[in-house]
């Protein structure tokens, strides 16, 4: 039986990650992982932001055009 641990939420999912990675032989390491992780959830973040701007300027085009 594995002792209890405390970790937050993304801990966990690391050490999951990290395990199942290590299974596969990839040489991956958890703070590798959580880098890539980092790195792909700021991209996704910026696209979305950037998708939010558009949308708000095409909003604001097609109301002075209304008007």
């Amino acid at each position: 039986m594995r002792p209890f641990h405390k970790h937050s939420e993304l801990g966990r999912l690391a050490d999951t990650v990290a395990g199942s990675l290590d299974r596969l032989g990839s040489g991956w390491s958890q703070g590798k992982f959580l880098k890539a992780s980092l790195i792909a959830g700021g991209l996704a973040a910026l696209t979305a932001g950037s998708a939010g701007i558009s949308s708000l300027r095409r909003r604001e085009e097609r109301a002075k055009v209304g008007s």
